[in-house]
Formats: structure tokens, C-alpha cells, sequence
């Protein structure tokens, strides 16, 4: 989970830093510099990474609210913890309300992550 979170992000970092412009060096720090993407780089960002972001992220956050029912989800962590605390097990049952607490807390950095896809996707590759 986190290594698909770091990664959304990373991408999006380095799309939006494409067409962006960027502080220059620390020699020349009021000086701007420019840093563009190639067509084709736009086009491969509009065409395969947005949608793959926009995709997993959608798929995350699903997974993350789901029901009881949903492995993976915040609420089947919860009532995995329930089960271990009804068989006396109350260490691993802190430790699963933890997770599913930290777990729930990504939505945040889901729906901006998805959002930074949604701005770039409007901004630079049209009404797609």
C-alpha cells in the first residue's frame, strides 16, 4: 500500500515538475528555469499514466472503505480485531486497529494523489 502510495506520487510529482518551472540552482536562486516535457512525453503521460493513476487509486480507496467483507479494507481489519480480542488475544488485536486506522488515514493521500491526476489530466491533456 505504501509502496503503490509513494509511487502515485512520485509520478505526479515528476509530471507536474515537467511542465512547471522549478527554483534554479542554489548559486542563482533568483533566477527561474524552465522545464518542459516533449510532446510525445505529454502524450505517454496522457494517454498511460494518468489513466493507470486514476485507475489505482480509484481501486484503493474502494478496497479501503469497503465492508467487513472486502479483504483488505479498513473494516475487515476491524473485525479481524474483534475476533482476536474475543479469543483473549488483545496484543494483536491493537495491533490490527492500528493498521486499520493507518490504513483508513491513506485515504487522504489517495483522493489528493487522484485529484493532482485530475488537475494535470485537465490542465495538459485536454477534455479527455
Amino acid at each position: 500500500m505504501r509502496k503503490i502510495i509513494t509511487a502515485l506520487t512520485i509520478t505526479l510529482a515528476a509530471a507536474t515538475a515537467g511542465v512547471a518551472t522549478a527554483g534554479a540552482a542554489a548559486a542563482q536562486p533568483s533566477t527561474p528555469v524552465t522545464i518542459t516535457l516533449s510532446p510525445e512525453q505529454v502524450t505517454n503521460i496522457c494517454t498511460k499514466r494518468i489513466p493507470r493513476i486514476e485507475q489505482r487509486t480509484t481501486k484503493l480507496i474502494d478496497r479501503i472503505n469497503g465492508s467487513a467483507d472486502v479483504k483488505g479494507s479498513a473494516a475487515w481489519l476491524r473485525a479481524r480485531a474483534d475476533k482476536e480480542q474475543a479469543a483473549g488475544r488483545e496484543t494483536s488485536a491493537n495491533l490490527l486497529r492500528e493498521r486499520a486506522d493507518r490504513r483508513a488515514g491513506k485515504i487522504d493521500q489517495l483522493t489528493k494523489a487522484k485529484q493532482r491526476a485530475e488537475d494535470f489530466k485537465s490542465k495538459y491533456c485536454g477534455t479527455k
